[in-house]
């Protein structure tokens, strides 16, 4: 009875492997690699065949590494990473040059990291809105729930009123709106 057991288990074992594929030198290395990243959160997962996540984006713009210095001195870089879906409003260095000098440099340090958060937060939204999508008047309830406003004149899509869209760029796990100025909650 117990070499029928051992038998069926094994039986099931390969049936296992059989159906997921099996064990290959190419899933050996990724899972090492996977797991190799996974100490580092979600973020550090390398993935070269697949669209780009929200913070990829971003890194990958070199008119956002302000932005890109915020998000990792908030500790949101995981959060960004996660499937989401989200909407980014994101700022370019432009647009963090036009704030008082000194804001930028003062809010990265550790003891201002609340205030960072809840600026960053500001800026995302939770679900994916395409300019198209948007219209006059419109509000949206963002992470660190306060609202923005949308203004939508002549196919300008402008964000409370003073931030415009330059751009938008799809990401893995939402959207990404370039913005010319910095969003900051009241």
């Amino acid at each position: 009875m117990k070499q029928l057991l051992y038998l069926l288990t094994i039986l099931a074992a390969g049936l296992m492997l059989c159906a997921c594929g099996g064990p290959s030198q190419e899933s050996g290395a990724a899972s090492a690699n996977a797991s190799a990243s996974m100490s580092g959160g979600i973020a550090s997962v390398e993935d070269d065949a697949s669209k780009r996540n929200i913070v990829q984006v971003a890194v990958s713009s070199p008119d956002h590494t302000t932005l890109v210095a915020a998000v990792k001195a908030a500790g949101l870089v995981d959060a960004l990473s996660n499937p989401g879906p989200f909407t980014v409003f994101a700022p370019t260095n432009a647009a963090f040059d036009k704030l008082p000098a000194g804001t930028v440099e003062s809010l990265l340090k550790p003891e201002n990291k609340t205030t960072l958060t809840d600026i960053l937060e500001y800026h995302t939204y939770v679900g994916v809105i395409r300019t198209d999508q948007m219209r006059d008047g419109q509000r949206l309830n963002q992470v660190n729930l306060k609202n923005i406003t949308i203004s939508v004149q002549d196919g300008k899509v402008k964000v409370n009123g003073k931030a415009n869209i330059l751009a938008s760029v799809p990401a893995s796990n939402g959207i990404v709106h370039v913005i010319d100025e910095v969003l900051l909650p009241e």
